[in-house]
């Protein structure tokens, strides 16, 4: 593995983080969300990772990102019977977002976001170090 390609597999793991906080917030946004059925309702959604691997399958080059999949915990129901959108019983359905869980969700991936842009920083400094070498 050469010393450039620590710049391909940081700026997948960039890449990767940015669906993991972009779809926090999604589902940060969407916590307080009311729907009159559950088929409507906002269910949480979360990433799905996998290492990148080089032709030989042995080592890891990157992160993809394969796709969001949505919660499948069951959806949250309200008794709000003055609620306009309350069904005959005089429930309201709520996402299945859980805010702690996306808080923490939101921090790891803040985190490693920043360890990521240090790995580049790092590297590219040695790599001028090493240009300055010949100097």
């Amino acid at each position: 593995m050469s010393l450039f390609s620590v710049f391909d597999i940081s700026g997948s793991a960039l890449r990767a983080q940015t669906v993991r906080l972009n779809t926090t917030a999604s589902n940060m946004a969407n916590v307080d969300s009311i729907s009159s059925s559950t088929a409507t309702t906002y269910r949480a959604r979360q990433p799905v990772f996998a290492a990148q691997l080089d032709d030989a399958g042995d080592e890891a080059t990157g992160v993809d990102v394969l796709g969001i999949v949505e919660s499948q915990a069951p959806l949250r129901r309200e008794y709000r019977p003055d609620h306009p959108l309350a069904d005959q019983q005089g429930y309201v359905n709520l996402p299945n977002v859980n805010p702690v869980e996306e808080m923490a969700n939101m921090i790891s991936a803040s985190r490693s976001y920043q360890t990521n842009v240090e790995v580049l920083n790092t590297s590219k400094q040695m790599l001028l170090r090493t240009l300055a070498l010949g100097d």
